[in-house]
């Protein structure tokens, strides 16, 4: 009986043993793969960024700066820069106007982000040129130079470093994330990127693909370029709770391939692993910030006149957010935002 008994505890013994040893070997296997996922992931994002990287030249640090900014230490601004360069319009990329700009204020110490979206017809002094015009002119003058210099001088703040995307881009990125959740407020009929085919949505809560978030994004027929601009920064916002989520790790390789071929930044593949970190603890906040004005057909063409208190206020509140002295823009000790007001939406009046 004794015989017996041993024999069976060492069948069982060894039964348990191989299912450890199996399961051991599952997953030494799947950190194997994992890690090969992460070092394939590692190497797609520095090629992807390699291609992507430009250096605006005569333009090393602002003239708003006293030294380069370190992302990974410091408060920093980034200029979104969103232009139409599609062949069927006629623009080139050196030409295109500027379709959409969005500038975001980084506090590195709050994990927070302010996210101003500059209405395109924005009547703005342009230095390049010496007068004042639409400020979606400033990139068919001069390009993405033009354009820094031109929200800096608006603003009085400077702009670390710039995203120039075109169209391509926004839908690649949105699609390969497996479409993004965003609020459509009122019924939608817009033409796609190629102005052939009519896309249409019904108002409220909608999974779109990158089309009809584009779409959403570029229409502004049933209201204003100020609610435009709302719309582009809450559509920025689903994106980046898109990619934060853990379910996106697997979608990184086609939004990479999607950034690689149709964006431009002066950021190297160093800074852009410095922003990372905003990411870490999950989704950062985001504040809205929007810039008050009225319509002005004075002149037979639209502009948007924009009140000069507003610039103001939103000048303050974004020198607050990156530690900047509010009476010029070189760099304080003071780093935090002190900035109290947490909503997810401030519209400064």
């Amino acid at each position: 009986m004794k015989n017996k008994a041993t024999k069976k505890y060492k069948k069982r013994s060894s039964k348990a043993s191989l299912i450890i040893k199996v399961s051991l070997l599952l997953i030494a296997s799947l950190a194997i793969c994992a890690t090969a996922y992460g070092v394939y992931l590692a190497k797609q994002v520095e090629h992807a960024a390699d291609s992507a990287h430009e250096k605006l030249e005569g333009r090393e640090v602002s003239a708003l700066r006293e030294t380069k900014v370190e992302p990974i230490h410091d408060n920093v601004s980034i200029l979104f820069v969103g232009v139409d360069d599609s062949d069927n319009r006629g623009q080139g990329s050196d030409h295109s106007r500027s379709d959409a700009l969005v500038l975001a204020t980084l506090n590195n110490k709050t994990h927070t982000i302010k996210m101003l979206s500059i209405p395109r017809d924005s009547y703005v002094y342009i230095p390049k040129v010496g007068y004042k015009d639409k400020i979606t002119h400033a990139h068919a003058m001069g390009g993405t130079l033009t354009t820094i210099k031109t929200v800096e001088t608006l603003l009085d703040i400077p702009i670390d470093y710039y995203v120039r995307m075109n169209f391509n881009a926004f839908i690649d990125v949105v699609d390969a994330l497996g479409g993004i959740e965003a609020e459509v407020p009122y019924a939608l009929h817009e033409l796609d990127e190629f102005d052939k085919f009519t896309i249409n949505l019904k108002p409220g809560m909608q999974h779109l693909n990158g089309s009809e978030a584009l779409a959403l994004a570029r229409t502004r027929k049933q209201d204003s370029d100020i609610e435009r601009g709302k719309r582009q920064q809450e559509i920025l916002s689903a994106i980046i709770t898109k990619v934060a989520s853990a379910s996106s790790i697997t979608k990184y390789d086609d939004v990479i391939k999607a950034l690689g071929n149709n964006m431009k930044t002066d950021m190297t593949f160093d800074e852009m692993k410095s922003f990372l970190s905003y990411l870490s603890g999950g989704v950062p906040r985001i504040d809205t910030l929007t810039l008050d004005g009225s319509d002005d057909m004075s002149t037979g063409i639209y502009y948007y006149q924009l009140n000069q208190a507003s610039v103001n206020e939103v000048s303050e509140t974004l020198k607050n957010h990156l530690g900047l002295d509010k009476n010029s823009s070189s760099l304080t000790n003071n780093d935090s935002d002190t900035d109290s007001d947490s909503s997810e939406e401030t519209s400064v009046n």
